[in-house]
């Protein structure tokens, strides 16, 4: 499960953030057919919840995952500031130090790591909702049903870092899956259960309560759902679900000082998720939509401003988002929107907090056009703004493979190690078209670093063309050398002109 927490725990990996003006820190704990949509609507005033029936249908959806990272060989750098000096006192004149500065490699073993959260099925042919940091990184992931029923291994069909969610696939039919609730109708104050493996106690059921919505909660996931139903580690990508059993969010981190529940808890809302799982089946990665601001709610700003003694501006209104800095040729740019502009709605759906503002946000795509409703020295004006992507078109991103270099690469050697006195780098065996090609790197190239990251395996060759596809200036820019033992340099651009 994520936590907010004062210090990171063993095994998990830790993120800053900001929620409003104090920072944590928040650390990993761990179809085909279309999602079954359906209303939601409140217990009658004064009469007794009975959440057993919420629980009997939740509970054969949730599954177990464990996912699990094998060892393996890495080069590691390292410095030795006597090296070039002791080990060749004739240092770079025959051949060897070459001016490395001390700086050397070598080998280690690590260790084989595993690690257990939760998924939700959301469809009989075997899509599963779970949380990216449950799947991240795994070489292999394994699925059980409730009750310990049956295993199944699993593929990743597409998962965002941002969001924290990931969708994921078994080979199976039939499955029990779990009906999904439209979470904009969630309310505050109505009873929820989370479901989940918490803590290595499987098929585990906790009550609370909606303790608020809309939460941001800064870099990455936001527009959380919040409650205090208790959530603990390994209920990372378990089902939120109302009084009916129907999914209303998924199961994302915790607020404590301990690293274990004592607080709140975070769930992603459906309204994100179904939009997640629809761009990961269509495009293989979530398709971002940006409205290009800067800025931050209202209320946080005048009380930060307060609480430093500063002069406020009447923003003529408490609700809102405040503009900080507008993005340039960003979408908000485009439709001159500007600095210390108030957002008060998008589409006709009031704006109040930030949150607000991403949950709307976030289940658009770029290329979407939105209705935006602002106050400029208190004046309410309106306009149309086309959001864009990353990139910052409106075109649908889409993950590079390394297919399209067109070449195939393997490990340098132990011997061209020792000959070309190099630790590590992967070698160019065939180049048969594609980027490599247009950009005329030649068959035998040595690759060393690309955008400045070390390239060491193919597995860090992909991960690099995947990042770089993604970015706003989609272009690798290699290092390496030549059989020869000269460097070269190349930039290798991922799309056309």
């Amino acid at each position: 499960m994520k936590k907010i927490v004062n210090v990171a725990t063993p095994a998990v990996c830790a993120v800053a953030l900001t929620l409003s003006v104090v920072a944590f820190a928040k650390t990993n704990a761990a179809t085909a057919p279309a999602p079954i949509v359906t209303s939601m609507t409140a217990a009658p005033a004064g009469q007794p919840v009975d959440l057993t029936y919420a629980a009997e249908k939740a509970l054969p959806s949730v599954v177990y995952i464990k996912s699990v990272q094998n060892s393996k060989v890495q080069t590691v750098e390292y410095s030795d500031p006597f090296e070039d000096f002791f080990s060749n006192p004739f240092g770079g004149f025959f051949g060897q130090g070459q001016g490395n500065g001390g700086r050397r490699q070598r080998q280690v073993q690590t260790p084989k790591r595993a690690a257990a959260g939760s998924g939700v099925i959301i469809s009989a042919d075997g899509y599963i909702v779970t949380n990216n940091h449950v799947v991240d990184g795994a070489d292999e992931l394994t699925v059980t049903l409730n009750e310990n029923s049956k295993e199944y291994s699993a593929r990743v069909v597409g998962a965002d870092k941002s969001t924290d969610l990931a969708l994921i696939k078994i080979d199976a039919k039939n499955l029990p899956a779990i009906v999904i609730a439209n979470s904009d109708d969630v309310r505050v104050g109505e009873w929820v259960l989370a479901v989940g493996n918490p803590l290595g106690l499987n098929n585990t059921v906790t009550a609370g309560i909606v303790s608020a919505k809309a939460r941001s909660m800064g870099q990455g996931v936001s527009s959380m759902i919040q409650t205090d139903a208790a959530i603990n580690q390994g209920n990372s990508g378990g089902a939120l679900v109302n009084t009916r059993g129907e999914l209303i969010g998924i199961n994302a981190m915790l607020y404590s000082q301990t690293g274990s529940n004592i607080g709140y808890g975070f769930a992603i809302p459906t309204a994100i998720m179904n939009k997640a799982v629809e761009d990961f089946k269509n495009y293989g990665s979530y398709q971002r939509a940006m409205i290009g601001i800067q800025g931050g709610s209202v209320k946080d700003y005048i009380d930060a401003m307060k609480d430093q003694d500063k002069d406020v501006k009447d923003y003529g209104t408490m609700e809102g988002v405040r503009i900080d800095k507008v993005v340039e040729d960003g979408a908000a740019d485009e439709a001159n929107l500007q600095a210390e502009d108030v957002i008060t709605e998008i589409d006709g759906k009031k704006v109040k907090t930030m949150g607000d503002l991403q949950a709307i946000i976030a289940q658009k795509r770029p290329g979407d056009k939105v209705n935006v409703t602002y106050l400029r020295n208190k004046s309410k004006k309106t306009a149309t703004l086309t959001l864009k992507n990353e990139k910052g078109n409106t075109k649908v991103v889409k993950d590079a493979d390394i297919d399209v270099l067109g070449g195939q690469f393997r490990a340098i050697t132990d011997s061209q190690k020792e000959q070309l006195n190099i630790g590590y780098g992967l070698q160019i065996l065939k180049v048969s078209g594609g980027r490599l090609k247009s950009a005329g790197v030649p068959q035998g190239f040595i690759i060393q670093r690309i955008n400045d990251q070390s390239v060491k395996s193919i597995n860090d060759l992909q991960e690099i063309v995947k990042s770089a596809s993604m970015s706003k200036e989609p272009v690798l820019y290699i290092q390496g050398i030549y059989p020869t033992g000269k460097k070269g340099y190349f930039a290798v651009p991922l799309e056309d002109e």
